[in-house]
């Protein structure tokens, strides 16, 4: 094969793994912080994606400009379930607060069922067969609008947490919760509030997945063990490391999906999350605890 088809293959998993990086990232914030594994990530996600879709079903509002409303919708739920629901179980065993996401996982993805059944929908833009040239690359629009639009949203966050006085006091919350009690911060605000920025983050995700492929309500629970095995690979907090994370494992899905059968995208992962556990289990960015 020509270099060239190989270098579009990688720039190509490169774009979609951007955008898995980015629905990664909403879930290393929480976990960074609250230091709860958000289950019900999945479910999020597709929830964004099917606002993106009723978006463009109702006014043709483009799945990149539809991703601040649904950013909007998701952040308020996701504020809310922590203030409301989450913090009551910050401090309790792990085991409780597993039972309890995986509990809230179930509820939205049957809600997602009974509302828009189980069939794929999808949305289709002007430029959905148009293509991007840059030098011997040849990339499809969509996915460079996809892989852009996470790009942007990835350093506005990483801005945010470095520069903002809110992020730094989240930021203040993850490396020292008492000290933050202690100094005056209120943990259960910030708690929620970074619970929201996860669920804003990964609605985003998931209104920009929508220019890449369908939606349904059984892919919720892919789309949360991918968020999983890109996080640990990249490092469990890393916000650097789940873009990384992303970055590779949309390439190694691309390169396993052409050189081998797409049916084997999956085996891949698994054996790329498997190796970064042998050789550095603490991800490629993570920190040994």
């Amino acid at each position: 094969m020509p270099l060239d088809v190989y270098l579009n293959i990688v720039a190509s998993g490169l774009l979609t793994g951007l955008v898995y990086g980015l629905a990664a990232l909403g879930l290393s914030v929480i976990f960074g912080v609250v230091r709860v594994v958000n289950f019900a990530h999945g479910e999020m996600m597709v929830a964004g994606m099917y606002g993106a879709v009723l978006l463009f079903a109702a006014f043709g509002l483009d799945p990149v400009l539809s991703a601040p409303l649904v950013a909007a919708v998701l952040f308020a739920f996701g504020y809310a379930l922590q203030r409301g629901l989450v913090n009551r179980f910050v401090e309790r065993p792990e085991h409780m607060q597993f039972i309890l996401l995986l509990g809230v996982a179930t509820i939205l993805l049957n809600a997602l069922l009974m509302i828009f059944g189980p069939d794929s929908r999808g949305v289709h833009v002007d430029y959905a067969f148009d293509a991007v040239e840059i030098g011997p690359l040849m990339l499809d629009a969509v996915r460079v609008h996809a892989g852009i639009g996470a790009v942007v949203v990835a350093a506005a966050l990483f801005a945010f947490f470095r520069y903002s006085r809110t992020g730094k006091a989240i930021r203040a919350c993850a490396d020292n919760p008492l000290g933050a009690r202690v100094v005056g911060l209120n943990l259960d605000g910030l708690y929620a509030f970074t619970f929201g920025i996860g669920a804003a983050v990964v609605g985003i995700a998931g209104t920009l997945m929508t220019l890449i492929v369908e939606v349904r309500p059984q892919a919720a629970p892919e789309y949360t063990l991918l968020s999983f095995i890109i996080v640990i690979v990249g490092g469990l907090g890393s916000l650097p490391g789940a873009l990384l994370g992303g970055v590779l494992i949309g390439v190694t899905e691309a390169l396993a999906g052409f050189l081998l059968v797409p049916s084997m995208k999956t085996l891949v992962s698994y054996a790329v999350l498997i190796l970064i556990l042998l050789l550095r289990p603490q991800g490629l960015l993570g920190r040994r605890s």
